[in-house]
């Protein structure tokens, strides 16, 4: 293949990868520095290892803008799969002490050779895809990697090298699989039998290879600097210091001129994004990193032009010009207002985020209006009478988080107690009878006259026994009442008992 077609080639590979970059700005995190690996990138994604990075075996820090890999070496010991896909990377480096790697997958980045690899003593799948590999012969470092079986070596420019494939199956003997293809054993034998020639043949290729990519390095500075000084022109037209009269001029026509100044860097950048995606350009780490830092200043420039326009973006109209004081509800909160007839107060329940802090609410209440800011949202009521600021009281739910503020109206209404009716319910004698008892106090008179009382010590009287035996009570109880009969008188009417 000709010169001519390989860069075609890269120049599509080259567009597939603008898109990649674009999409992984719009979908990741940043590091805290933007280009290094951070401690606090690493623990964020370990969250399925509780976020600590000393025991974990496996992380994923694709599409992180990383420039230079280090750290890891230190921090995760004990890793076995390793993702830097789709980075800014040009060096395999502190990557040696990992002596548990088992995958790295390095594809979409910049590297330009094969190095650094010998400490991992179980790597066995290694993936470059779409790298800058141009020297082929580094691929012999992997020799010291015995359980290495599989290599993606696809979309590097040493793969356009004439005997590329025999080359690497003659030097890494304990490979089984190359750019997905198995290799056979007679493919093996063959490229061993061809190894001396195929062995000059890429070395010529590569010396050639690293003249060109001199020249392209040389082209990529030239570049660079003619795109410096056009940036330069630009900020010194955009602040005007080369016309003595813009600042009066500014100063007389302020509005018009922002207007004619926005149009005009507005179709200074279009022209610039156009000159910028249509110049051809070489496949190389240089003009990847160059697309990548220009991607960022647009960037970066959209969000100070967004900034600008938020820290200008006037502030609500809350009252009119002539003292008109307006409802307004910006956070978009359900609220309530209750005229407490029973109090003589104006009750407002304002239905505010129940895990919201109370620290970003603001109250102020007026005699007319109450207004609350809720996170920096202006929420404003007109109240329909007058109330006493300083006597107005705001709580809030413990359950439902809403704000509830209590305020007294200047008005004082007196309201007449209604007397509750009792209803008199009909009652028997008795109850009337028990509860005039229960009213009069009750006295206890003994009258020693009227009321006898036995004497106890006297209940059974000492008798004297007469003779031997039991004491006979009966016959002296007939005797009494012989007694008795004797003195009563006979009546002859009364007829007799029966």
């Amino acid at each position: 293949m000709s010169p001519m077609c390989k860069c075609a080639d890269h120049g599509i590979l080259f567009s597939c990868l603008k898109i990649a970059v674009c999409s992984g700005n719009s979908i990741t995190t940043r590091s805290s520095t933007g280009h290094i690996v951070t401690e606090d990138l690493v623990r964020r994604r370990a969250e399925h290892n509780n976020c600590e990075i000393f025991s974990l075996e496996e992380i994923s820090l694709h599409q992180q803008e990383i420039e230079k890999l280090e750290y890891l070496d230190k921090w995760c010991r004990d890793l076995k799969i390793l993702y830097l896909q789709n980075n800014l990377i040009p060096k395999i480096e502190n990557v040696g002490k990992l002596k548990k790697l088992e995958y790295l997958n390095v594809a979409l980045n910049n590297i330009e050779r094969i190095e650094n690899l010998e400490g991992c003593e179980e790597l066995r799948k290694l993936d470059l895809t779409a790298n800058f590999i141009g020297e082929l012969s580094s691929v012999e470092t992997l020799k010291y990697n015995i359980h290495l079986k599989e290599l993606f070596l696809v979309g590097n420019p040493c793969t356009d090298f004439e005997g590329y494939r025999q080359f690497v199956v003659a030097t890494l003997h304990q490979l089984k699989y190359l750019d997905s293809k198995e290799i056979e054993r007679s493919e093996r034998i063959q490229a061993l039998q061809s190894y001396p020639e195929v062995k000059q043949k890429i070395r010529e290729q590569e010396q050639a290879y690293l003249l060109k990519r001199a020249k392209e390095k040389e082209e990529a500075q030239r570049r660079m600097r003619e795109r410096k000084d056009r940036k330069e022109k630009q900020m010194e037209a955009e602040l005007g210091l080369d016309s003595p009269d813009s600042l009066q001029y500014k100063e007389n026509h302020q509005t018009e001129g922002e207007r004619e100044q926005q149009m005009w860097r507005t179709a200074e950048d279009d022209e610039e994004d156009r000159r910028f995606w249509e110049e051809p350009t070489p496949y190389t780490p240089e003009s990847r990193l160059e697309t990548h830092r220009y991607i960022e200043e647009k960037r970066k420039a959209k969000d100070n032009i967004r900034g600008s326009k938020k820290r200008e973006k006037p502030l609500p109209k809350l009252v009119t010009a002539e003292g008109k004081v307006l409802n307004i509800n910006m956070p978009k909160l359900h609220f309530s207002l209750k005229d407490d007839e029973e109090n003589n107060q104006f009750i407002l329940d304002l239905a505010v985020y129940r895990h919201l802090d109370t620290s970003l609410l603001d109250i102020d209440v007026q005699p007319t209006y109450i207004r609350v800011l809720v996170k920096g949202k202006t929420f404003q009521l007109v109240l329909p009478e007058e109330v006493k600021p300083d006597s107005s009281s705001a709580k809030r739910s413990q359950t439902t988080g809403h704000l509830v503020v209590s305020m007294p109206k200047v008005k004082e209404i007196i309201l007449a107690k209604q007397k509750l009716s009792t209803s008199v319910k009909p009652s028997n004698s008795n109850t009337t009878q028990k509860s005039t008892r229960s009213k009069q106090v009750e006295k206890l008179e003994v009258d020693p006259s009227k009321y006898s009382f036995p004497d106890v010590t006297k209940i059974i009287p000492e008798k004297e026994q007469i003779g031997q035996g039991p004491i006979k009570l009966q016959p002296e109880k007939i005797k009494e009442t012989m007694k008795s009969n004797v003195d009563s008188e006979n009546n002859e009417e009364v007829p007799p008992l029966i």
